[in-house]
């Protein structure tokens, strides 16, 4: 008996040194502050005027007709020279009075929050991990443990300064070293970023990790905002629309046990829920203003500590007790973590795990607050812990922990019942309208284009026009997402793929055979467009589109009471912002799917991967709108062309 209570002692003993010890406590612990660059970054750049509306016109030509590209012309002409003048003086005047931020930063934010639109589908874009291939870590409540341990690595890391700044690197042997870290440390801080430019290392903004934890969009009327809590302890799981809260950092802001974690989650599977009759998670799916009208209800029938407890969490846990992937159609799983279930989700959050009983993970997340760079440096980071150290494993014992969860009980009073009630039905309708299509190939891949010296990006946009053009007959307004996070507080710029080179290659590939360029010529033109897509990448990643600067100078006149010009009513404008094709990339050694909403009800969002042996594409749309399914079997052809193609390229 003594001996074995000396053995268990020794046993305590060791995991009260791991739990204690630094290496579980933090994710990573940089020789370089998180922030170290952040005071040296360099100000969004605001365009010149003539550049902007030169830049626009040439993205408006080929899809206007030739007719109403010179009525925008002169519209845009007489802009340049009047109104458009008088607004880029006031922006850049705002721009010197605000130089702690950048010019775009405060009126993006409020775009997001003043939209009344539902949040899933028009805002929160989802991303599924792969499995763990070890398939006894995959089951829902180890991986559940791992992914909150994880998280919470990653938080403390972010917390205490120690997450390793983010730096894209040009030359990562030359300059993601020890030597390079050595001279940072040692450069007066407002050059820090310039000397690391001598390194071909480029930081990038950190400001919006700010926003990962603790943080809720909180609905008002007429416009959102966000609130952060500043040192939260506790997450909020749900499961069957009901909320249980549970502490995940002691009284010292560190992280308890393994098994502590395991335990508590344990405990709230192992709860005998009864499934919410009126879930009030359904309305983070509803109209924002009818949610800002429910929340105020529910703040005055006696909720507002269990909402504070939702708002102030690091994060929202949504345990599902569904079984859905399958390796052969991800579809219902990109549905479900896109939108779907909203009894059980609070898509408020700044981000929300997502676990299914298979162990099937995603993250959902919203996206006022930020964009996808903190998301997707947290989704790498949190995976590959998981799979190198997790600290859960088959054989470990949770502890007893069902005296530490709290079940959250609201007070729902009969005037918002029927609300959340109708609000379901409006949400799953609008599900039940949302076609989703994929596709994935194995000719064209990073090593094909890449060995053909042609951009993987441009290779993936020009098959998206192809496949549009082939299908509709057509070639229409495109976004694809560029970030802008080499500068301070930059958010994103759009890139236009739709170009007269696309426009000319496209063409060419669907003439009659007999009129057809050879593959030597057709060559030659994809080569081109590869060209000029990697320069209007490269302009819009320096700020230097067109869209963001028109979107700041449109703010001036409203800001300043001045009439909105006719720029902005032209049919050109309206049709070079109605994205019937919107695109992001969505590229993650960790991604197994992806996706989020078209922008337009007759458009396509269209989630893509290009990886060194294979590609593929999520296309989202909206039934009896677009036909996602003929856009999807065009792509396919559009890829093999290219591929042909590629292939005889000298």
């Amino acid at each position: 008996m003594l001996l074995r209570s000396a053995k268990t002692h020794q046993k305590q003993l060791v995991r009260c040194k791991t739990t204690k010890s630094l290496d579980y406590q933090f994710l990573q612990r940089s020789k370089l502050p998180t922030k170290t660059f952040q005071a040296s970054l360099p100000r969004l750049p605001i365009p010149l005027l003539e550049k902007s509306c030169e830049r626009y016109l040439t993205a408006l030509r080929p899809i206007a007709t030739e007719d109403s590209f010179k009525k925008t012309e002169a519209v845009v002409n007489k802009f340049r020279s009047t109104v458009g003048y008088e607004l880029q003086q006031k922006l850049k005047e705002h721009d010197s009075a605000n130089k702690h931020t950048s010019y775009i930063s405060r009126p993006w934010f409020e775009m997001y929050l003043r939209d009344r639109s539902p949040l899933p589908l028009n805002y929160n874009p989802a991303l599924v991990w792969k499995n763990d291939e070890r398939k006894e870590y995959n089951t829902q409540l180890i991986r559940a443990s791992n992914f909150v341990i994880s998280s919470l690595r990653f938080y403390k890391s972010l917390k205490e300064n120690l997450l390793e700044p983010e730096v894209f690197h040009m030359n990562a042997k030359k300059s993601d070293t020890d030597q390079f870290r050595k001279t940072i440390k040692f450069t007066p801080s407002f050059v820090k970023t310039y000397v690391a430019y001598a390194f071909k290392a480029f930081p990038l903004d950190m400001s919006q990790y700010e926003g990962l934890f603790g943080a809720t969009r909180i609905p008002e009327t007429d416009m959102d905002r966000i609130y952060r809590e500043e040192s939260p302890r506790h997450l909020v799981v749900m499961r069957e629309g009901q909320f249980f809260a549970i502490d995940v950092l002691d009284e010292n802001g560190d992280i308890p046990e393994p098994e502590e974690i395991m335990g508590k989650l344990k405990a709230i599977l192992d709860y005998n829920v009864t499934p919410a009759e009126f879930p009030i998670g359904v309305m983070t799916a509803g109209n924002r203003n009818t949610w800002a009208d429910v929340r105020s209800q529910l703040v005055s029938s006696g909720n507002e500590s269990q909402l504070k407890t939702i708002d102030s969490a690091l994060f929202c846990l949504s345990l599902d007790d569904e079984v859905k992937w399958d390796d052969l159609n991800p579809i219902p799983v990109v549905r479900s973590y896109l939108a779907g279930n909203a009894r059980n989700r609070w898509f408020d959050k700044s981000f929300s795990l997502i676990i299914e009983k298979d162990g099937t993970t995603a993250i959902n997340f919203e996206h006022s607050w930020g964009d996808g760079v903190a998301v997707l440096r947290f989704f790498n980071e949190t995976y590959k812990d998981t799979l190198n150290t997790p600290f859960v494993h088959p054989d470990t014992s949770p502890k007893e922990c069902r005296d530490a969860v709290k079940l959250l009980e609201f007070n729902i009073p009969d005037s918002v019942k029927n609300t959340i009630l109708e609000t379901q039905k409006t949400h799953e309708k609008t599900l039940d309208g949302l076609d989703i299509n994929f596709l994935r190939n194995y000719q064209l891949s990073k090593n094909v284009c890449k060995s053909l010296k042609v951009s993987p990006d441009s290779v993936m946009q020009l098959a998206f026009q192809l496949a549009y053009r082939q299908a509709y007959g057509k070639f229409v307004g495109t976004y694809e997402s560029c970030s802008t996070s080499a500068f301070k507080h930059g958010r994103t710029e759009t890139m236009r793929p739709c170009t007269l080179a696309t426009k000319k290659f496209c063409d060419s590939v669907l003439l009659p055979s007999g009129k057809k360029p050879s593959n030597g010529e057709l060559g030659k033109m994809l080569q081109e467009c590869s060209a000029l897509h990697g320069s209007l990448t490269k302009e819009a990643a320096m700020g230097q589109g067109f869209d963001r600067h028109f979107f700041g100078l449109k703010q001036m006149a409203e800001l300043n009471g001045l009439e909105i010009p006719e720029l902005y009513y032209d049919e050109g404008f309206k049709m070079m912002n109605y994205n019937l094709i919107s695109t992001s990339t969505l590229g993650s050694p960790a991604l197994l799917a992806g996706g989020f909403g078209a922008v337009v009800p007759d458009g396509l969002g269209v989630a893509y991967s290009i990886f060194d042996d294979e590609c593929g594409a999520v296309a989202t749309s909206y039934k009896g709108q677009c036909e996602g399914k003929k856009f999807i079997e065009n792509l396919e052809d559009a890829f093999q062309q290219i591929y042909r193609v590629l292939s005889n390229v000298k």
